[in-house]
């Protein structure tokens, strides 16, 4: 598909919805494989949620899977597929032993990075104002993760750094818009992990109970879903405006945390994630001010 084909009409309404229903499918996703790595390996799981999500890709492209699969970007597309990627294997392994809404609570600090990354690969100027709210949502992070104390738990570790690996994704899915249609750049964003695990998977086979064969191809496809639903979010409106709703995944971990776990988030996880979502809150509202002004 030609650039020029590529629609990038801001609709700020339409971005939200659909990221509302982004964080729906995220969450689903991570329960599940909380739940699967309880009696599977986490390279095992990984595998199900990239393979099944380029199958399930490929069957909704249907006859025209040659064109679509097509991209104008093949190292930018590469580039995403490597970073979501990664920041899967490291927030799984973080969630074997983290509760839900903890793994999801420190997962908020990626917009935070996305801003600290934004000086260095898009050239953006952050004023000092946005570097305090900066700060603010790392010492919520450091509240919830609680390094050198009783309750630190090193697999939040893990978490910490697929937030960072995670705004690598973040930024390179908006600059994916001017370039390909949603649905190449979801082929790609499983393409990378369904390569790479299919090579790995083998020497970590479980063989799987014939009950859990749905929820491992259900990995793909809320994952697929998911991450088209992502795409349109940031196609129709701009990252400042549809990035502060992935909040409300908070209310989906602490839900599906209680019901399949038996997991409540206690008071530093509270504590933490009002400093994060706070600051968050605060950094889009000085990005939007920013632009307006510029």
């Amino acid at each position: 598909m030609a650039t020029s084909e590529i629609d990038n009409t801001d609709r700020p309404m339409i971005g939200i919805a659909w990221m509302l229903v982004t964080m729906f499918w995220f969450v689903s996703l991570d329960s599940m494989a909380k739940y699967l790595m309880q009696s599977y390996p986490v390279a095992q799981v990984v595998w199900a949620r990239f393979f099944f999500h380029v199958v399930f890709v490929m069957i909704a492209m249907g006859f025209s899977v040659r064109q679509q699969i097509k991209t104008q970007s093949i190292i930018l597309q590469c580039a995403r597929s490597f970073f979501m990627l990664t920041t899967t294997v490291l927030f799984f392994v973080g969630l074997h032993f983290l509760p839900l809404a903890t793994a999801s609570t420190i997962m908020f600090v990626s917009p935070i990075f996305v801003t600290i990354l934004s000086v260095f690969l898009l050239g953006e100027k952050v004023g000092v104002r946005r570097w305090a709210g900066v700060v603010a949502g790392f010492t919520g992070a450091i509240v919830v993760v609680r390094p050198g104390f009783q309750g630190f738990d090193w697999s939040a570790l893990f978490v910490l750094a697929a937030a960072f690996t995670h705004a690598f994704y973040q930024i390179f899915t908006r600059k994916a818009r001017l370039y390909d249609s949603p649905i190449t750049s979801l082929f790609y964003t499983g393409l990378v992990g369904a390569v790479l695990m299919t090579g790995v998977v083998p020497f970590y086979w479980q063989t799987v109970a014939v009950s859990d064969y749905l929820l491992l191809v259900s990995l793909g496809l809320a994952g697929g879903v998911g991450h088209l639903c992502l795409i349109r979010a940031f196609q129709s409106a701009p990252a400042s405006v549809v990035a502060p709703f992935s909040y409300s995944s908070l209310i989906w971990a602490t839900l599906y945390g209680y019901i399949l776990f038996s997991d409540l988030p206690d008071r530093w996880t509270l504590i933490g994630a009002s400093l994060i979502i706070g600051s968050g809150l605060y950094i889009f509202h000085r990005e939007r001010v920013t632009r307006e002004s510029g």
